[in-house]
């Protein structure tokens, strides 16, 4: 996987991962390095130092700060004591092993406590599967909607009536401000991490962690989520002056053509030149420049189909098409429904015009 590159920031987002030993770590340890992630640069994908970028500072949180071992033999290193967390922007209680433990023991007492506190100084509060118990057990789910894991809507009805469940979501948000939120399944950590990027760091972070790490609906393969890496850097200023123009240029006609003008080249040595320096041909460079383009708009705009084709060089809009399917590996309209259903993101888009070209 690629390593990012952590980028100071003003102003983390704090998150606290409340765990105990009825916590199952999957979840856990996903959330930590999602969240780890978000603000980072990536070099090789031509993300580096984005202005106004926010990080997320993690912490795991239990009762006393010292390790212990899960109920599913899993050792959990020290982690900080809840007395030192005297305020957090989210906490987030991941699922709990329930089959380790009979009914009349479901009993959280202390933790219950400082998630309502944390609720009154002003974060949000968010649980992943069977976590919403916790949050049942300390009342915080009471008259509101919520969901869990459709195997424990037994529990719910039986233990916690006054809660409206909503075993068929995936994600409720409810309480002041929208400030508690609910995921289904285990897998649904997922939806909630992309969910809270989007909230406090914005749908752009979201979505570029989203195809970082993959994460959505996998149906299509792993095309739907590449980006245009970035290539070692070189020293041909020729073919440097070049990439440079076509990341404005992209859509002019022609544009090879035109490359090989201003290089002052013969083609030939232009292309061979290029393709040493960039790894790609230049043709296929071009290509890649506008389907790049064309992802952002899909992601970001309403724009018809038709319009984003003609932006990004195409006069006809099937050769568009037939050009994003084979690079993409689905449709322009398939692409945006994809990237438009991560949690949080689809009603704010970014500016046009933001191209990931690398330098």
């Amino acid at each position: 996987m690629f390593a990012p590159v952590q980028e100071p920031s003003e102003q983390p987002v704090s998150v606290c991962l409340l765990a105990f030993p009825e916590t199952t770590p999957a979840a856990l340890y996903g959330l930590y390095e999602v969240f780890a992630a978000v603000g980072a640069s990536w070099p090789e994908l031509g993300e580096a130092g984005l202005p106004g970028r926010r990080t997320m500072r993690t912490t795991i949180v239990t009762r006393d700060g010292g390790p212990f071992v899960t109920t599913r033999g899993i050792p959990l290193p020290p982690t900080t004591a809840m007395a030192e967390v005297e305020s957090t922007d989210i906490a987030i209680v991941s699922d709990l092993d329930l089959a380790s433990m009979p009914g009349q023991q479901l009993s959280w007492a202390a933790e219950g406590a400082w998630l309502r506190r944390q609720l009154e100084h002003g974060a949000t509060i968010a649980s992943v599967c069977t976590g919403s118990v916790l949050l049942a057990e300390a009342g915080l789910l009471d008259g509101v909607d919520a969901t869990t894991h459709w195997g424990a809507a037994g529990l719910f009805a039986q233990r916690y009536p006054s809660v409206r469940l909503r075993p068929e979501r995936i994600l409720c948000t409810a309480g002041p401000e929208d400030r508690i939120v609910t995921s289904g399944g285990s897998a649904s950590w997922v939806d909630l991490v992309l969910y809270l990027i989007a909230r406090y760091c914005g749908p752009t972070e979201a979505m570029l962690i989203s195809k970082v790490f993959v994460l959505g609906d996998h149906s299509d393969g792993q095309l739907p989520f590449a980006m245009m890496t970035r290539r070692r850097s070189h020293e041909d200023a020729v073919v440097g002056r070049c990439q440079a123009w076509i990341a404005e240029h992209y859509a002019v006609p022609n544009p090879v053509t035109r490359m090989v003008e201003l290089s002052g080249l013969t083609e030939r040595t232009f292309k061979r030149r290029f393709k040493a320096a960039t790894g790609l041909a230049p043709v296929d460079y071009v290509l890649t420049l506008r389907v790049e383009e064309a992802k952002q708009m899909l992601e970001t705009t309403d724009l018809p189909t038709d319009e984003i084709a003609e932006a990004v060089g195409y006069r006809d809009p099937a050769s568009f098409r037939r050009v994003f399917k084979r690079r993409a590996g689905v449709t322009p309209a398939r692409y945006r429904q994809r990237f438009r259903s991560i949690p949080g993101v689809a009603a704010v888009a970014r500016p046009r015009g933001a191209s990931r070209a690398p330098a």
